[in-house]
């Protein structure tokens, strides 16, 4: 049978097959059913158990699934606000960005934000990237996301904690250049030579100042042995018992050109873990070895300081301890010659004044006279000794006025002629238009004479001569410093004689007090010491040239002066003395020299009354005050000084004129004894007709005489 064009035996082979082919298709559908079924099951597994926050978002931001880590950090307890819409729990400031994201993923796909602030529930807020990806929604027209948020914190934390530390690090490495820039500008600047050598001892760090100091530049001294300079720190650090901080002490270098120093080294020395080769080598395997290290080595600093300066100042030391010690000789014959000054002048004059009594009392062609003006004569060449003594050991500056030097020389030389020997010729040169300058003619006269009494004596009987010769220069250094003075502009007074001269050793010790080379009774040893203490005293100097059997050059320097010498002043008139019964009181603590003055006084026509004890005469004007016309006292009397009776006497009686007298007054003193009222000063040993002169002057005029 056909039916519609087919047989039926046709028809049920084609239903066979189409029933087969439904079999198959079924078969595949129920396969891929499984798939499917499988897939969304794995598909939910994954959504629910990836540690990743997902979520199924719509377009208008509902949020259709979310998985449990998404649940954990969005609605972390069960009172926090369910996860219903995504937008609400973005923070405000990011609101707009994810908006924009998700609509860029509508039309592209995927988008990305990242560091998105979200809303955490209690936990407050968290930080995440948002990462949204489109599915496709066949089923509904509004589009599906899905979103996943990847937490950031901890990577945020360990990135500001690994900023922090890149932070640290920075700054340890901003700290360590800088400390490696202070510490080259230390080396650099640093006054003592400083080198570094590694194990093999050589030079890998060569400062400016050891640059200097062993005269070789730095590049020349980069690789070079240590040996090369310093070799015995070399032998030192080879036998290996040098400390890692050790002061060596005092060494021998050498510098580039052979010279040899005196430093003083110090060293300090450092263990690495990798060593540093040397910039150079000298030898020919040093390029070869530069770039291989080895596995530990020692860096040593080596500190050289140039003792040359230190030797300078021993050597300026040692000179300033030989003055020091000349300065305490002296100081010691002031101290000796203020003790000795009371005494001795007072033990002067009594003998002055009573060969001075003597003499008037003696007749004119008794024989007698001529053996009192040979004492008298004797005790001023004592006192004229005491006055040289006193010269340099007394501390108060001479009274400098504006003098022309060349009428002190002629002067000088008018006294001199007189003891000059017969076989010495004396010769002036005397330039004209030389300045002035500041100076007690007295002192420099002295300091004159005994130069040429030095000269008559170091020629002796034989026939020569001494010059004295004016001059001026112009001092300056090194010549100042040799001298003793500061530059400037100086007159100078050469005496020049013909003698003997003197040899080194000599001329060590001549400004010794008390040093003499002559025979006993031809010299005290005082006259160069004068001399010298005057000069000090004057700001000059005094220097000494002289060669055995070539005679002697003694050169005096005075700073020159612009000020004008002034005119002389007329002396007073002197005279006569007449005491008219007027009263004066002597105290003095020497019996002798207490019976000399009443004795003078009296002759004069004076009222006299002597005591030897201080508080005595004290007792005695409390009971008289008005008695007595004059107080003379002794300076310096045992246990009540003349200072003390002064000021009783003026307690007593304040317009009671007042005499101290003493042979030791320094400007202390006779500021003191001034300020409490004294009316003058009388040096012993003294005339006594001076000492009655002075007497008269105070009595007229009872004002204070200085």
């Amino acid at each position: 049978m056909i039916i519609d064009g087919y047989a039926p035996s046709q028809m049920i082979e084609d239903l066979r097959k189409y029933q087969a082919e439904l079999e198959i298709q079924n078969k595949a559908l129920r396969y891929s059913q499984q798939e499917a079924e499988g897939a969304s099951e794995r598909f939910a597994t994954l959504f629910s158990n990836v540690p990743l926050a997902l979520m199924v978002v719509d377009e208008e931001g509902l949020v259709l699934a979310s998985n449990a880590m998404a649940l954990r950090l969005f609605q972390p307890l069960e009172s926090d606000a369910p996860l219903n819409f995504l937008l609400p729990f973005v923070g405000q400031e990011h609101t707009d960005e994810v908006a924009v994201a998700f609509s860029s993923a509508k039309q592209e796909g995927t988008s990305e934000v990242h560091e998105v602030a979200f809303l955490a529930g209690s936990r407050g807020q968290f930080t995440g990237d948002l990462h949204i990806a489109r599915i496709e929604n066949p089923l509904d027209e509004l589009a599906h996301f899905i979103c996943a948020i990847i937490d950031q914190g901890p990577l945020l934390a360990e990135r500001a904690a690994l900023q922090e530390s890149a932070d640290v690090l920075r700054q340890r490495n901003e700290d360590l250049l800088l400390s490696e820039n202070r510490m080259a500008a230390i080396i650099n600047s640093s006054l003592d030579a400083i080198l570094c050598i590694d194990e093999k001892q050589c030079i890998t760090v060569f400062n400016p100042a050891a640059t200097a100091l062993f005269e070789c530049p730095a590049d020349q001294a980069f690789g070079a042995r240590l040996g090369q300079f310093l070799p015995d720190v070399e032998r030192a650090l080879d036998n290996g018992t040098v400390p890692a901080q050790a002061m060596l002490g005092e060494f021998t270098a050498t510098t580039l050109q052979g010279k040899q120093i005196f430093v003083e080294i110090s060293v300090s020395m450092e263990r690495r873990m990798r060593t540093r080769a040397p910039l150079r080598s000298l030898d020919a395997t040093g390029p070869a070895r530069r770039g291989q290290h080895a596995a530990h080595g020692t860096v040593t600093t080596i500190f050289a300081r140039d003792l040359t300066a230190r030797k300078l100042a021993e050597t300026q030391r040692a000179a300033l301890e030989t003055q020091l010690r000349e300065s305490q000789k002296m100081q010691a014959m002031g101290t000796m010659a203020g003790g000795i000054a009371h005494d001795f002048n007072n033990i002067l004059s009594a003998i002055l004044g009573n060969v001075e009594l003597a003499k008037q009392d003696t007749a004119e062609d008794a024989s007698a006279l001529i053996s009192l003006r040979e004492i008298e004569k004797a005790g001023r060449r004592a006192r004229d000794l005491v006055r040289q003594i006193l010269t340099f050991s007394r501390n108060e500056p001479p009274k400098r006025t504006p003098i022309q030097l060349a009428e002190v020389v002629q002067e000088t030389a008018r006294l001199v002629k007189v003891a000059l020997p017969p076989a010495v010729d004396l010769q002036l040169l005397l330039p004209d238009d030389l300045p002035s300058v500041l100076a007690d003619a007295t002192q420099v006269e002295q300091a004159l004479l005994n130069l040429c009494t030095n000269g008559f004596l170091a020629i002796g009987n034989q026939k020569g001569s001494v010059t004295i010769e004016l001059g001026q220069a112009d001092i300056q250094l090194p010549s100042s410093d040799r001298i003793g003075v500061p530059p400037g502009h100086y007159v100078t007074v050469r005496v020049r004689d013909t003698g003997g001269g003197m040899s080194e050793a000599t001329m060590q010790r001549i400004f010794e007090p008390f040093f003499t080379t002559r025979q006993v009774g031809q010299g005290t040893g005082l006259g160069l010491s004068v001399v010298h203490g005057i000069m000090q005293t004057h700001q000059g100097a005094i220097d000494v040239q002289s060669e055995l059997g070539q005679g002697s050059v003694f050169t005096l320097y005075f700073p020159a002066t612009r000020q004008a010498p002034q005119a002389a002043a007329e002396p007073e008139p002197v005279q006569d003395v007449e005491g008219r019964g007027r009263h004066v009181m002597y105290v003095d603590d020497d019996q002798a020299l207490v019976f000399l003055v009443a004795r003078v006084l009296s002759r004069k026509g004076f009222a006299v009354t002597t005591f030897t004890d201080p508080h005595e005469a004290q007792a005695a004007l409390q009971a008289q005050p008005q008695h007595y016309d004059l107080l003379v006292t002794d300076y310096n009397m045992p246990g009540f000084s003349g200072v003390d009776l002064l000021r009783e006497a003026k307690r007593i009686r304040a317009d009671l004129p007042v005499a101290l007298a003493s042979g030791y007054v320094t400007p202390e003193i006779e500021q003191r004894a001034l300020q409490e009222g004294a009316s003058a000063l009388i040096y012993k040993p003294n005339d006594v007709n001076e000492l009655c002169e002075t007497v008269q002057r105070l009595l007229a005029h009872h004002d204070p005489v200085h």
